[in-house]
Protein backbone atom coordinates (compact mmCIF):
# COMPACT_ATOMS: atom_id res chain seq x y z
CA UNK A 1 0.00 0.00 0.00
CA UNK A 2 3.09 2.20 1.14
CA UNK A 3 4.01 2.31 -3.37
CA UNK A 4 0.75 2.75 -4.45
CA UNK A 5 0.58 6.34 -1.58
CA UNK A 6 3.77 7.77 -3.16
CA UNK A 7 2.26 7.68 -6.69
CA UNK A 8 -0.70 9.53 -5.82
CA UNK A 9 1.41 11.96 -3.19
CA UNK A 10 3.72 12.38 -6.26
CA UNK A 11 0.35 13.39 -8.65
CA UNK A 12 -1.31 15.38 -5.94
CA UNK A 13 0.18 18.30 -6.37
CA UNK A 14 -0.78 20.89 -9.31
CA UNK A 15 3.28 22.44 -10.20
CA UNK A 16 4.04 18.33 -9.95
CA UNK A 17 1.90 17.55 -12.56
CA UNK A 18 2.73 21.13 -14.61
CA UNK A 19 6.40 19.44 -14.43
CA UNK A 20 5.37 16.42 -15.88
CA UNK A 21 3.31 17.48 -18.72
CA UNK A 22 6.50 19.60 -19.52
CA UNK A 23 9.06 16.36 -19.63
CA UNK A 24 6.43 15.26 -21.78
CA UNK A 25 7.44 17.81 -23.86
CA UNK A 26 11.05 17.85 -23.77
CA UNK A 27 13.77 17.11 -21.22
CA UNK A 28 14.31 20.10 -19.16
CA UNK A 29 16.97 21.41 -16.36
CA UNK A 30 15.79 23.01 -12.92
CA UNK A 31 16.30 26.38 -14.57
CA UNK A 32 13.74 25.85 -17.21
CA UNK A 33 10.94 24.39 -15.18
CA UNK A 34 12.00 27.13 -12.62
CA UNK A 35 11.13 30.12 -14.90
CA UNK A 36 7.78 28.49 -16.74
CA UNK A 37 6.69 27.63 -12.59
CA UNK A 38 7.86 30.79 -11.73
CA UNK A 39 8.65 29.03 -7.70
CA UNK A 40 11.71 29.05 -6.21
CA UNK A 41 14.82 26.77 -7.40
CA UNK A 42 14.48 24.93 -4.09
CA UNK A 43 10.82 24.38 -4.60
CA UNK A 44 11.27 23.12 -8.12
CA UNK A 45 14.01 20.64 -6.41
CA UNK A 46 11.60 19.23 -3.86
CA UNK A 47 9.27 18.57 -6.65
CA UNK A 48 11.18 16.84 -8.99
CA UNK A 49 12.96 14.75 -5.62
CA UNK A 50 8.92 13.79 -5.25
CA UNK A 51 8.87 12.51 -8.72
CA UNK A 52 12.08 10.96 -9.15
CA UNK A 53 11.27 8.74 -6.24
CA UNK A 54 8.26 7.39 -7.03
CA UNK A 55 9.63 6.80 -10.35
CA UNK A 56 8.34 8.94 -12.69
CA UNK A 57 11.31 10.95 -13.61
CA UNK A 58 14.93 10.48 -13.77
CA UNK A 59 17.83 12.73 -14.31
CA UNK A 60 20.90 12.53 -16.43
CA UNK A 61 23.85 14.81 -16.17
CA UNK A 62 25.28 16.59 -19.37
CA UNK A 63 28.00 18.17 -19.54
CA UNK A 64 26.74 21.38 -16.57
CA UNK A 65 22.90 20.50 -17.07
CA UNK A 66 21.41 17.90 -15.05
CA UNK A 67 18.67 17.43 -17.49
CA UNK A 68 15.07 16.03 -16.19
CA UNK A 69 12.93 13.11 -18.56
CA UNK A 70 10.11 11.03 -17.91
CA UNK A 71 11.20 7.92 -16.58
CA UNK A 72 11.00 5.74 -20.40
CA UNK A 73 11.50 2.50 -18.23
CA UNK A 74 9.97 2.36 -14.90
CA UNK A 75 10.54 -0.35 -12.52
CA UNK A 76 6.67 -0.36 -11.65
CA UNK A 77 4.41 -0.43 -14.95
CA UNK A 78 1.54 1.38 -13.26
CA UNK A 79 4.23 4.70 -13.81
CA UNK A 80 3.67 4.31 -17.07
CA UNK A 81 -0.25 4.05 -16.72
CA UNK A 82 -0.54 6.88 -14.89
CA UNK A 83 1.94 9.01 -16.95
CA UNK A 84 -0.44 8.28 -19.90
CA UNK A 85 -3.73 9.42 -17.81
CA UNK A 86 -2.63 12.71 -17.47
CA UNK A 87 -3.46 13.45 -21.06
CA UNK A 88 -7.13 12.33 -20.46
CA UNK A 89 -7.07 14.01 -16.99
CA UNK A 90 -5.23 17.62 -17.86
CA UNK A 91 -3.89 18.35 -21.01
CA UNK A 92 -6.86 20.86 -22.21
CA UNK A 93 -6.21 22.77 -19.20
CA UNK A 94 -5.03 26.37 -20.22
CA UNK A 95 -1.61 26.09 -17.85
CA UNK A 96 -0.60 22.86 -18.84
CA UNK A 97 -1.14 24.27 -22.81
CA UNK A 98 0.10 27.67 -21.58
CA UNK A 99 3.46 25.57 -20.06
CA UNK A 100 3.62 23.78 -23.04
CA UNK A 101 4.17 26.65 -25.20
CA UNK A 102 6.80 28.54 -22.51
CA UNK A 103 8.57 24.57 -22.93
CA UNK A 104 8.72 24.57 -26.79
CA UNK A 105 10.00 28.25 -27.23
CA UNK A 106 12.69 28.22 -24.24
CA UNK A 107 16.05 28.26 -24.61
CA UNK A 108 18.31 27.09 -21.53
CA UNK A 109 21.27 29.18 -22.47
CA UNK A 110 19.57 32.46 -22.05
CA UNK A 111 17.36 31.26 -18.85
CA UNK A 112 20.05 29.88 -16.82
CA UNK A 113 22.50 32.89 -17.57
CA UNK A 114 20.25 35.00 -15.49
Amino acid sequence: MEEKVKFFKALSDSNRLRILKMLQTKPLCVCEITNVLELATSTVSQHLKLLKEAGFIIEEKEGKWVNYYINPKPADTRVTSLLTSLDFWIADQDIIISDKMKVVDSDRNVICAK
